[in-house]
């Protein structure tokens, strides 16, 4: 999801795709506009995802205000909660919202499925590619 949504932002601005493991302080300083894309594991954004605001939130507060942002969520059968958390951090920020959050629902509900690789269909790699492509597009022309 996260590499088709910066394929299409990269056709039309430069973009850095990070790991939430790699990414923090400097890397929201750098950029202007951000795509959060994250897992939804119990009702709850992945904890790599929340340690990553946990690290960045306050060192940015009050320096990133207005810039635009968009969220992608893969969940097994809603994706809402994490959205909402996102979001919640996102007003904090001052951040401004330029989509509704993408979520892609994979239906998994089993053990087996859940701890399986996921495998996005085409359709909902195009929204995300679709989605990037907006976010860049937006950027490039000044628009956000």
């Amino acid at each position: 999801m996260a590499r088709a949504a910066a394929a299409g932002a990269s056709s039309e601005i430069a973009v850095t795709l990070l790991h939430a493991e790699d990414a923090g302080r400097d890397d929201l300083l750098a950029a202007d506009g951000y795509l959060f894309a994250c897992p939804e594991n119990l009702a709850s954004m992945a904890g790599t995802m929340k340690d990553f605001f946990d690290r960045s939130y306050y060192p940015v507060l009050g320096r990133i205000d207005g810039r635009p942002f968009g969220t992608m969520i893969c969940a097994g059968s809603d994706g809402e909660s994490a959205a909402r958390q996102i979001a919640r951090i996102a007003t904090g920020w001052r951040l401004k919202p330029v989509a509704e959050p993408l979520i892609v629902c994979t239906h998994a509900q089993t053990a087996e499925a859940i701890l399986a690789p996921k495998t996005i269909a085409p359709a909902d790699l195009t929204r995300c590619l679709e989605l990037g492509t907006s976010l860049g597009a937006g950027l490039a022309l000044g628009i956000f």
